[in-house]
């Protein structure tokens, strides 16, 4: 070749994410280009890459969606995945962590070229298998071998017509790819297969797989030619696979393409486990209308990484899967009032909104201050959803904790705004989170009575997610001293019989000086998290003294109210357990009548090593409570 010519190396990527029913699966496919150095000319093109004399240019793509037949995919009779495919059953933590199918490679066994999903079904099957007695001469050198590893799709890795196919233009079959620039052959749309130069072996869209795919054969069936798909009953138990091709926008010519094959697809994953409501022992007056509200931090998309939950599936972190099961989980419950917090802002626009408006509720979103985390909508904040045959909305304001820092800095403190005190100060406090208010009505009242003549027919709701970073405890203290100090102006100038819950996650422990503050209304001078500065220097003193941390409402926690102590855990993953999040209720107006306990390790552990798993989509665990607004009562003297 020669060195005044530019070459450029084309690339397809593209990934299918795991199928399951009713869930939406995404496409994850581009096309770009690379510029060669003279030095890289003569260098083998990787894989479902082709050399070509200029840039790529303007392309769309095309898709086409095949269902696959029927298949066993283990030979161990007494496996359950046999008959089930259940998210459950086809987990990592069913399989043993393996996740890697395997499939027996010794001609004088009897399980020769027999399929198994883990290797304890290989073992176990291994334990009945005998020796044939006619083995093939010709394949008697893998007679050593009992067992051959597929690669992470779950295919055997010798067997080329179950791998990821590979571009025009990928190279030739023994791996080593051609330099010669692909020709440019106009191809219809849609109609990749009859497309053959410099297609290899190891092309899924060589001649002899178009007839495959186009359903002539093997039992492929086309299914859809849009972008998206979302598989069907009919799905189950099968995989599917994907044809892209890159077309050229300007001229129509086919520029690349590539099939993929996913996985089996799974069924839906089954429905949430009840949870039946414990009633409160405690008595009291006769009290008025009743609601039931949950609490639950859903798990933002942004933070549910492989990296943060290396124990739970990738495909049972998608959105797309947790949505759904997050979704029948709420709807489950029958709430009247859903406080939600890591609500992703554009999860909320697309997905959650519609939803839960579509099941007879409405809302209202808080995001984050902070800027979004690369894309648009990629940020989190506290969602508030309420029955609309139940209450009607009458007040809602949000609060930015950011926004009361600088107030208390500047007007309450007296700091010079350019002042290092100020900024570090600042710094210190401005963590970006937030809280929402509403006023909520009911929407059919109880009529009042000669021994009500005091119906209350409102509830203040406060939702709110304080910052999560263990070692600014002194931070989660003055965020919930402004939040109670907001409300308590807020509340007491609506009159001073409005019943307020205050729910949300509060990333703090119950020895913590945050709870201590709710549920006694002050804090003891001598906690650790009011005496930060003195064990750091360089850390600003953002609280004031300690007698001044107080607010005047009388609050219960309802999970200790009803069940006499906090419970075990709310917030459970491999690295911590513990209780993080909080229903608190003003005891003078208002009485917790039940509250669902929270499952038993055993039940969070059946399908996972801890949460997020198959079954519990989120790493918290969702607080449902009914509560009674109290008639008749009157504040204290």
């Amino acid at each position: 070749m020669s060195s005044k010519d530019s070459y450029y190396t084309w690339h397809l990527s593209l990934r299918v994410d795991r199928p399951v029913e009713g869930c939406t699966l995404r496409s994850h496919g581009y096309m770009y280009g690379k510029k060669l150095d003279e030095r890289d000319v003569d260098k083998p093109v990787p894989p479902h890459s082709k050399l070509c004399k200029e840039a790529p240019p303007q392309h769309e793509f095309s898709y086409r969606w095949f269902r696959g037949p029927e298949e066993e995919f283990c030979a161990f009779e007494k496996c359950p995945r046999r008959t089930s495919f259940s998210p459950h059953d086809w987990s990592m933590h069913a399989l043993g962590g393996s996740g890697c199918s395997l499939q027996c490679v010794s001609v004088q066994s009897s399980l020769y070229k027999s399929t198994f999903c883990n290797s304890n079904c290989f073992v176990q099957a291994w334990k009945t298998q005998y020796t044939a007695r006619d083995a093939p001469q010709s394949r008697k050198s893998h007679t050593n071998t009992p067992l051959h590893k597929k690669n992470s799709l779950g295919v055997d890795s010798c067997n080329d017509d179950d791998a990821s196919t590979g571009s025009i233009g990928a190279g030739s079959v023994n791996g080593s790819s051609s330099n010669n620039p692909a020709p440019s052959t106009p191809t219809p749309k849609g109609s990749v297969g009859v497309y053959h130069s410099s297609l290899s072996y190891n092309d899924f869209g060589a001649s002899n797989h178009e007839s495959e795919l186009n359903g002539k054969s093997s039992g492929w069936v086309e299914i859809s030619r849009d972008q998206v798909y979302v598989p069907c009953a009919e799905d189950v138990g099968r995989k599917l696979k994907l044809e892209v091709g890159s077309y050229s926008t300007e001229t129509g010519e086919l520029l690349m393409h590539r099939v993929v094959k996913t996985d089996l697809v799974l069924s839906r994953a089954p429905d949430p486990v009840k949870r039946n409501l414990v009633t409160a022992k405690t008595g009291g007056p006769r009290g008025g209308d009743r609601f039931r509200i949950v609490t639950y931090n859903i798990l933002a998309e942004i933070y549910a990484t492989q990296q943060q939950y290396p124990y739970c599936d990738f495909w049972a972190l998608s959105w797309d899967y947790r949505f759904h099961n997050i979704l029948r989980e709420i709807v489950d419950a029958c709430p009247d009032v859903v406080c939600m917090q890591e609500v992703q802002a554009d999860h909320y626009e697309t997905h959650l909104y519609n939803a839960l408006s579509d099941a007879g509720f409405e809302g209202v979103y808080k995001q984050k201050t902070r800027a979004s985390m690369g894309l648009a909508g990629k940020v989190d904040g506290c969602a508030l959803f309420w029955r609309r045959n139940k209450f009607h909305l009458v007040e809602s304001y949000s609060i930015e904790f950011n926004e009361l820092a600088q107030r208390q800095a500047t007007q309450v403190l007296g700091m010079n705004p350019r002042s290092e005190e100020c900024i570090s100060y600042l710094n210190r406090l401005s963590k970006d989170n937030v809280a929402q208010l509403v006023v909520l009505e009911l929407a059919q009242p109880s009529l009042a009575t000669r021994s009500n003549r005091e119906q209350i027919n409102q509830v203040c709701i406060a939702n709110t997610h304080l910052y999560s970073n263990k070692d600014f405890p002194d931070v989660k203290l003055w965020q919930t001293w402004q939040l109670l100090q907001e409300l308590e102006t807020f509340v007491l100038s609506r009159g001073t019989n409005l019943p307020l819950m205050i729910t949300g996650d509060f990333n703090s422990t119950p020895d913590t000086a945050v709870y201590d503050l709710l549920s006694r209304q002050a804090v003891h001078p001598g906690h650790p998290d009011v005496n930060m500065n003195n064990s750091d220097d360089s850390s600003p003193n953002i609280l004031p003294d300690a007698m001044s941390i107080t607010h005047s409402f009388q609050l219960g926690s309802v999970y200790n109210t009803v069940m006499g102590e906090e419970p075990n855990a709310t917030n459970f993953t491999v690295n911590f357990k513990g209780v993080l999040d909080y229903m608190w209720y003003s005891a003078q107006n208002l009485r917790p009548l039940s509250s669902a306990p929270i499952p038993d390790e055993s039940v969070l552990m059946k399908h996972g090593e801890a949460l997020p798993s198959t079954q519990y989509s989120s790493d918290h665990i969702m607080l449902i409570s009914d509560m009674q607004i109290m008639v008749g009562s009157r504040p204290p003297p």
